[in-house]
This record gives structure tokens, sequence and C-alpha cells, in this order.
């Protein structure tokens, strides 16, 4: 790939820094720096890694600079003219923008009576749409269970509010829809809303539960915010007293479709 460095600095160009491109692609910051220098060649695994980072195949890495900048500025939608659903994405794009960034999320489940499931999502804007990454992780020592669970999705902006739908990433994916309601702009912390999906450890069986979004920031400590999923009890000291109020309320009951239905 003759022209490899020259469309890896056109790339890296349009991000904050080397080091937050570095940390969104996991790869070390001094091996990526002698990509960038030319004084080795990134492995084809990397390589791929770096290429759907920015939406683009492998081989466009070849291309000639003037060709690369077109293809790294055209949006990759490729959407077919007739599915409907997904032109509504990303709808306000600029009133999505505010919200970009990482969150601690929290929400009542069927799968843990009485407990907050306490995860984390970031919203980040790739090829003229914004994607939403979410990460799961539960425990019951109990039972000698350990689940972790990835989310990709996208979001869309319509009417003040946000909407978000979600499949988890592996062999039997499944689909979940949030509804966030965003407030003026002097609170942009707190998004709260309403999720709907089905229950892991009661047979599947779909529900919707009142859920809160809490905004930490465009670069947080990613391991300290992974260290705080799991599942809370409503009256942990862990979880912030806006989050607990929107969540312990009365009428924020849990509702399932019973199995016998």
């Amino acid at each position: 790939m003759p022209h490899l460095v020259d469309n890896l600095k056109i790339a890296c160009a349009t991000q904050r820094s080397i080091s937050h491109l570095c940390r969104a692609i996991d790869i070390n910051r001094q091996q990526f720096n002698r990509y960038i220098n030319g004084q080795t060649r990134p492995s084809a695994h990397n390589l791929a890694r770096i290429a759907k980072y920015f939406d683009l195949d492998a081989a466009d890495f070849s291309l000639a600079p003037r060709l690369f900048r077109e293809r790294l500025r055209k949006p990759t939608l490729d959407l077919n003219q007739s599915s409907e659903l997904l032109k509504a994405f990303p709808g306000d794009l600029t009133a999505l923008r505010r919200h970009i960034g990482y969150f601690q999320t929290y929400h009542r489940s069927p799968s843990w009576p009485g407990m907050v499931v306490c995860s984390c999502s970031r919203f980040v804007e790739k090829g003229g749409l914004v994607h939403v990454k979410s990460m799961e992780r539960l425990r019951d020592a109990g039972n000698g269970i350990q689940q972790f669970s990835k989310y990709v999705g996208l979001a869309a902006f319509y009417r003040n509010r946000i909407f978000i739908t979600e499949r988890v990433v592996g062999p039997n994916p499944v689909l979940s829809q949030t509804i966030l309601l965003p407030f003026d702009e002097y609170q942009r912390v707190y998004l709260r809303g309403t999720t709907m999906g089905i229950s892991w450890r009661r047979e599947n069986l779909p529900y919707a539960s009142r859920m809160i979004w809490r905004h930490v920031g465009a670069e947080p400590n990613l391991r300290e915010l992974l260290s705080r999923c799991g599942p809370l009890p409503l009256s942990s000291r862990q979880l912030p007293p806006t989050v607990r109020s929107f969540l312990a309320d009365p009428s924020a009951e849990v509702y399932a479709v019973p199995a016998e239905y």
C-alpha cells in the first residue's frame, strides 16, 4: 500500500486527538505512532480495525490521497431506497450532537426484582449517523452466573425525543427499544425515559420499565465506568440521588407480559 501512511494521517486529522483514536480502536499509542511514521505496517487485523472505525474497507487505505479524502467524507449509509425505517436515522443530527459521549445507564428489570441494573453506553457520530454502543455486566455469585453483553444500535432525534434501537451482539441477537426525554440546555446530565426488551432470566418475557441515563463526559475513565456496572439495590450509595428517586418512585413499576399469555 504505497499511500498507507499518507492516508492514515488524513484519517487521523479528522479526530479530536491521536490518543482519543487509539483508545477508541484499542490500539497502543506507541504502536500506532510507528504506523503513521512509516516505521512499520499494521497487521491485516489491525488495519481492518482501523478501517472499521472510519467506516471504510482496509483496501481504501491504498487509494490515492485525493480519492481517499473523498471516500472518507462520503457517508456510508448505503440505504436501500425502500427501507423507510432506516431513513428515519439520525433525524435532527444537530440536536443529537449535544449528547455525544459516554453515559452510565440505569433501569429496572424483571430479571433482578427490587434491583437497579447499571450499565454503560456511548453515543458516537460516524458516517452521518449517531451510533449507540452499550455494555452490560451482570453477576450472580449465588447461582454462578456471570454475563457480559454488548449492544450496538442507532439513535434518532425527533420532537425533542431520542429514539434508540439496539441489538445484542452475538449468535442469538435480540432487539431493545429506548425513548429518552432531553431537558433544556441547562440540564444535559440526565436523560429520563422508558426502555423495552426481554428478560434473560424469566423465559425471555417482554417487559417495559423506566430508564435514566447519566452523562459522564467525552473521555471518562473506562475501567471505572465498567466497574460500576451490575445490579444494585435501590438503597445503594452508588446510585446518584436523582437516579434513585426516579426509579424508586411507586409509579416506576416494571411491566412484564405473564408467561401464560
